[in-house]
């Protein structure tokens, strides 16, 4: 039917509970695309037919329905046994139907680390942030946890009326009111239809957040200036807490909910009510693994609202990458120049540094304890060992590559607590990760070091009779003394599993120890989902800059995809030293600290100051995302020549048996005289020329945009790894228009690397 092929597609979104006591049922989500009516009623009358067609009855169908999906997309979500469900697949307008599945959430410095200074004296250049005026009234859904509105981040002193545009609502709930919202929280909503009524006990029924990530997430956004803010009022990390687009306004969409992850069913409700509300960016810092997309969010990005994600928390493995479809931007995890030393003293006088959140004064001591390692900080070895008032060394290397580092940290933590250890040293490939040690906080404390100098402690401890540790309080260190950024070693990695010929992540962004709101604190967490905000507020700032003008004028109309290439184009592939940018990784796992390539950071690192003036940008028109849609389906021809050829800032060439040719088009959006000079890097062991090499844009010309071919061609027949490369378009002066490139030779139909 016609309908597919236009990607008129509707989701279907089923809960599977049981409806009679012999028949049981869950959740599925059927997906029929594109809304067939305006009239939202109609479009939900629609869901109703067809249910009834399958349940006999018109009231078991009304019954079964857990949402509707009937502004942004057509598609509804209902309770059904699995032979109702194969029976709804069989309809000609229903696009696809599936189970129910359940994402996780991806868990201020960094803005000045990224340039983006609040205040600029008269005498200085206006960076980005000031010419976007601040995010000024730009809207942003945030699709997450819920939100904590009494924290100061969210105080909207000052604010103009809420923009006339908007058309959200702030719905009512436990501990939280039509005054919860404000001029800053504009908006907000909660969805509970996916979870069991046993987590909804233990949360509150109402966009209130109880994790704290949705709060963390939205301020680092949007969040207001607060001073002297420092990680739980300790001193550490002390500064002024801010988000990167403070002015703009919050439509918070609570979907996550702690016990109960954060069902699909609610999350497409979310998208469809944000495209109503009238939001400009979409924020969601969630995501369940390689391969499980949430397609809803191309009705979003048809409409003009840019869709930002984080890239999952499952690095440094390959092939862990999420939210992997083209037309939303995928963020990766780096670190800041920010960092929390705590010295360690050995009873030899030896001076060692690790990493903590040391600070609380009832656990502080001026004295050294005693000493013991017992390598595996399990129950059964801590219970037959006499630890009780000692410091705990974990060192056991040989358990690392089973026992990811959060996992085998956490299960230290409660082991040792309950051995009645009065302190911990942990032992990680990568000791820059501070997640989990807040649960020591008042009872010990607790240190992460790297191998290298849990192996000079065991050295020392191995000829000490008696051997004794002072752990001295955190002290927090910023600037030119920590090596910055790099890839977290979290942070998930290409190549992209489900669409190989699309480059994912696409820019990299702190999320290493970011400070912002949790409760009525402020606090530091760790993630992608901490990555995924700080594009998000970019992605809101350079839309203000052009819907005010602020920008020339050519701005103006930046469709998402121009907005997602300024981005990854001037993105920056060198640190603070010039050197180029490291990815972090597990040694234990056989992945070691290397130097990053696309997979791990896609274009580089974010620099919001050069994406305000990016010369050329890489634009989509967004009804060509239909077929790449279509082509996931299997309902197109020719997929793999048009997805190499959608015009992506990046290239992606999985299987290059001979050679291909690979087109993309380019918008001049800076100066109108220009001449642009193609620089080639070629991926290893395959041969790359551009066609044409220069490119001239004049005044009064015939277009703005300009056509080139890329082609690449083997060395070697090898089979073969991927190898990495760039394209970047130089003027010669100011503009550098990057874009990665990733090749895998192959030499017969199957792609894996037999090297």
């Amino acid at each position: 039917m016609d309908l597919r092929t236009t990607f008129s597609c509707v989701l279907l979104l089923v809960t599977l509970l049981p409806l009679s006591a012999n028949t049981s049922s869950e959740i599925y989500i059927v997906y029929m695309g594109e809304k067939k009516h305006d009239d939202p009623s109609m479009v939900t009358a629609s869901h109703h037919d067809i249910l009834t067609s399958v349940f006999g009855s018109k009231n078991e169908a009304l019954n079964s329905v857990v949402y509707s999906y009937k502004h942004g997309f057509s598609g509804f979500a209902a309770r059904l046994t699995e032979s109702q469900a194969e029976a709804l697949a069989k309809f000609p307008e229903v696009f696809s139907v599936k189970p129910n599945t359940y994402h996780e959430a991806h868990t201020t410095q960094s803005w000045d680390f990224l340039g983006l200074d609040y205040d600029v004296q008269q005498s200085q250049q206006q960076g980005l942030l000031q010419k976007a005026n601040y995010g000024e009234d730009v809207i942003i859904g945030v699709i997450d946890s819920g939100i904590w509105p009494e924290s100061l981040s969210f105080d909207d002193s000052g604010y103009s009326p809420v923009p006339a545009r908007w058309k959200g609502i702030c719905q009512a709930g436990q501990a939280w009111d039509a005054t919860s919202c404000n001029k800053k929280i504009i908006g907000a909503r909660w969805y509970s239809s996916g979870v069991s009524d046993e987590v909804l006990k233990a949360n509150y029924m109402s966009p209130r957040d109880l994790s704290g990530h949705g709060t963390h997430v939205a301020s680092t956004i949007a969040g207001g200036q607060v001073w002297n803010v420092s990680y739980k009022g300790s001193g550490l990390g002390a500064g002024v807490a801010r988000g990167g687009a403070p002015r703009s306004r919050l439509g918070v969409y609570k979907v996550c909910w702690v016990g109960g992850s954060c069902p699909v069913s609610d999350i497409l409700a979310a998208i469809d009510d944000a495209i109503e509300d009238g939001v400009d960016i979409l924020s969601l810092s969630l995501g369940a693994g390689a391969g499980d997309e949430i397609f809803g969010t191309l009705h979003a990005v048809l409409r003009g609202i840019s869709v930002v994600f984080s890239g999952g928390n499952d690095g440094p493995l390959p092939s862990t990458v999420s939210n992997a479809v083209p037309w939303v931007t995928t963020v990766a995890a780096s670190t800041i120049d920010r960092s929390f030393p705590t010295l360690m003293t050995l009873g030899n006088n030896e001076n060692l540094v690790g990493q903590s959140l040391h600070y609380n004064a009832t656990v502080i001591s001026g004295d050294f304890k005693a000493l013991v390692y017992v390598r595996r900080c399990d129950a059964q070895t801590l219970a037959s060992r006499n630890v009780t008032g000692k410091v705990v060394l974990c060192y056991a290397p040989r358990a690392a590559p089973v026992t990811p580092p959060r996992v085998g940290l956490r299960d230290a933590i409660n082991f040792t607590v309950e051995a009645g250890a009065e302190g911990l040293i942990f032992a990680q490939n990568a000791a820059n990760s501070l997640t989990g040690l807040a649960v020591c906080e008042g009872i010990m404390p607790c240190v992460v070091v790297d191998f290298e100098i849990a192996h000079r402690i065991t050295s020392y401890w191995d000829i000490t009779e008696n051997p004794v540790v002072k752990v001295s309080p955190t002290v927090s260190v910023v600037g030119e003394g920590v090596l910055a950024p790099r890839v977290a070693h979290f942070s998930s990695r290409g190549p992209n599993t489900p669409f190989p010929a699309i480059l994912k992540p696409d820019v990299a962004a702190p999320g290493v120890s970011i400070l912002a709101a949790v409760g009525g604190s402020y606090v530091l967490f760790s993630g992608t989902s901490m990555a995924c905000p700080h594009v998000s507020a970019v992605t809101a700032l350079r839309g203000r800059a052009s819907v005010t003008a602020l920008l020339k004028a050519v701005h103006s109309d930046w469709s998402p995809a121009m907005i997602k290439s300024a981005i990854v184009t001037t993105a920056s592939v060198t640190d603070l030293f010039g050197m180029l940018i490291r990815a972090e990784g597990i040694y234990s796992t056989g992945i070691p600290r290397k130097q990053a390539d696309p997979f791990d950071f896609g274009g580089g690192h974010i620099n919001p100051d050069r994406a305000i003036d990016p010369g050329l940008v890489y634009d989509v028109d967004a009804r060509e995302y239909n077929k790449f849609f279509n082509c996931t389906m299997g309902l197109l021809g020719d997929c793999e020549s048009y997805q190499l050829n959608l015009n992506l800032p990046s290239i992606a060439v999985p299987d290059l048996k001979d050679s291909v040719t690979v087109m993309r088009t380019v918008t001049n959006v800076g100066p109108t005289e220009a001449t642009y000079q193609a620089v080639v890097d070629a991926p290893e062991g395959v041969t790359m020329s551009v066609e044409p090499s220069v490119i001239t844009f004049t005044e009064g010309g015939s277009s703005k945009s300009a056509t080139f071919s890329v082609i690449l061609k083997t060395k070697q027949r090898v089979q073969g790894a991927y190898t990495f490369g760039s394209l970047t378009w130089s003027d010669g002066s100011t503009h550098l228009v990057r874009i990665p490139i990733a090749v895998r030779i192959v030499t017969q139909d199957f792609v894996a690397d037999t090297s």
